[in-house]
């Protein structure tokens, strides 16, 4: 029976899986015509599985001898360039096993000075081959500097010598759009000279994330083959959570499947979709836990950080490289706004950023649920206000994400006394000015029946130089407030003014309404 693939490439008679050539519909034409090209793209989305079919279909045919190979064993060598080129040959040597014996390359591979040993091989193989040669070079990025000059440079240089003495076609596979590769130096971005070294490619293909019709396709199959059904709205749930990144689409439906043991005879809900979704956050599998250990990179802080708190971004010298950068990684969606690439991310991101606050709360959840189920949110609030209180200028002091340290002290607050019974979803981006909460709570009322208490918060901060937000944030909490169909909702404000009063004085409850009469309970911190 097959299964959704959530590690390594995905084989056809293994995993349910997307025909991977249609994922890059440009590639095959530029193949055609000759040219070198560069496919990049997040990690975990596809790019080995559809390159490696690509190399295959196109050597099938019959037309082309095409091998798809990792540079990655060649990362240890660092700046040893010929140890580096040493690993890329035994790596296109083992790949190229598959082939016909006539397209295979020749063993061993010819003496050549250790400046140009790629590029001697390469060109045997080329004069040898009956075939156009094709070299899919997958994770390029993993060599650095001396190493990555070297392949680069000596690639550009046989070029001109293709078809017939080098290869016609070569794709360049990694993380990165490897624009001019400067990045993937190393320490020094500028050890790789001012001319880039693989200015010959006629075009950088990023590898797209599924459309909401692809994850569709792909969870039908796994109905197809056991008679199990998703719910629409299920499939309706799944692309809000993930906006069709591969991974997490083949993760939700793993967990509900293999994890969560749901009965084949049984259909998959929203609900199963919702629970898998906290499970896997909670679990910060592999793939999410490559993702966050970039966080405190200070690159990735001067975008984070801003998308959290809801301030403009600001430009500088580094900024385009560093909006590029958390694109590359798969944090932040293509496009604009700049924001999060989906929600499972932005949940990962702030949870993550909050667990030194999680570590030192000792409320226990329980103190908060009420005799009739209803969680008492009032007395929630109420022991944030102590906790902040005590603790505001300790887990403020350090943080690395210090502009946006009390929104995540009051996130994690809340998912720590919330989580296990309910859930809390998020809304902050770029240009929001505040970022809002919803606590869903389920308890089933005097009837039995399973229903859900909701709580709207907005955060705001008061900042240096600004006016006090409230008659803002009430204007921003009464539209939150009516797209949820909602009459009261609580509105925090944190005083981050550095001649603010002191936390003992700043720190009260007011109630008052919006314009359209809604009641807001108002926390100043």
């Amino acid at each position: 029976m097959k299964y959704f693939n959530t590690a390594g490439p995905c084989v056809p008679e293994l995993h349910y899986m997307l025909p991977p050539e249609p994922r890059l519909p440009e590639a095959r034409q530029l193949v055609e015509e000759g040219m070198y090209l560069v496919v990049h793209a997040p990690r975990q989305t596809g790019k080995t599985t559809t390159l490696r079919a690509l190399a295959q279909q196109l050597t099938a045919e019959g037309r082309w001898a095409a091998v798809h190979f990792s540079c990655e064993t060649g990362e240890p060598a660092g700046d040893n360039y010929l140890g580096a080129q040493d690993a890329v040959l035994l790596a296109i040597r083992e790949s190229a096993a598959a082939l016909p014996a006539e397209l295979r390359p020749p063993d061993p591979w010819p003496d050549a000075p250790a400046e140009g040993k790629l590029s001697v091989a390469l060109s045997a193989w080329a004069r040898t081959c009956p075939r156009p040669l094709v070299l899919f070079f997958d994770e390029i990025d993993s060599l650095r500097g001396e190493s990555l000059r070297s392949v680069l440079r000596q690639l550009r240089d046989g070029y001109a010598r293709r078809p017939d003495a080098f290869p016609t076609t070569a794709v360049l596979c990694g993380l990165r759009d490897v624009r001019d590769y400067k990045a993937a130096a190393g320490g020094d971005p500028a050890r790789l000279g001012t001319a880039s070294p693989f200015n010959v490619k006629v075009a950088s293909l990023r590898l797209a994330d599924f459309t909401e019709a692809d994850l569709g396709t792909l969870y039908a199959q796994h109905t197809a083959e056991t008679g199990q059904v998703f719910h629409k709205e299920a499939l309706v749930r799944a692309w809000a959570y993930t906006a069709g990144q591969p991974w997490l689409v083949n993760a939700l439906a793993r967990e509900v499947i293999r994890e969560m043991r749901v009965p084949v005879a049984e259909p998959i809900t929203a609900a199963h979709i919702d629970t898998a979704k906290e499970r896997l956050i909670l679990a910060r599998a592999t793939h999410l836990d490559s993702l966050v250990a970039r966080l405190y990179e200070p690159r990735v802080r001067r975008i984070i950080a801003p998308l959290i708190a809801g301030d403009p971004l600001i430009p500088d010298p580094a900024f385009d490289d560093d909006l590029t950068y958390v694109r590359d990684l798969g944090l932040v969606a293509p496009g604009m706004p700049v924001r999060v690439a989906n929600p499972i991310y932005r949940e990962v991101i702030v949870r993550v950023l909050g667990t030194a606050t999680e570590a030192n709360i000792t409320a226990e959840p329980r103190t908060f649920v009420r005799a009739d189920g209803r969680l008492d949110f009032d007395k929630l609030l109420r022991e944030f206000s102590d906790f902040w209180r005590a603790h505001a200028d300790v887990l403020t002091s350090g943080e690395a994400y210090h502009e946006v340290s009390p929104q995540l002290v009051l996130m994690a607050f809340l998912h720590r006394l919330v989580n296990g019974g309910g859930f809390i979803d998020r809304e902050y981006g770029v240009g929001r000015g505040r970022i809002d909460l919803l606590v869903r709570w389920p308890y089933q009322d005097e009837q039995g029946r399973r229903v859900t208490q909701r709580q709207a918060v907005e955060l705001k901060v008061w900042r240096k130089g600004r006016p006090d937000p409230l008659a803002e944030g009430l204007t921003q909490l009464d539209e939150y407030l009516r797209r949820l169909d909602l009459d009261e909702g609580t509105l925090v404000v944190f005083d981050r003014r550095p001649d603010a009063p002191s936390i003992d004085d700043r720190i009260r409850f007011e109630s008052t309404v919006t314009s359209t009469g809604r009641k807001v309970m108002v926390l100043r911190a």
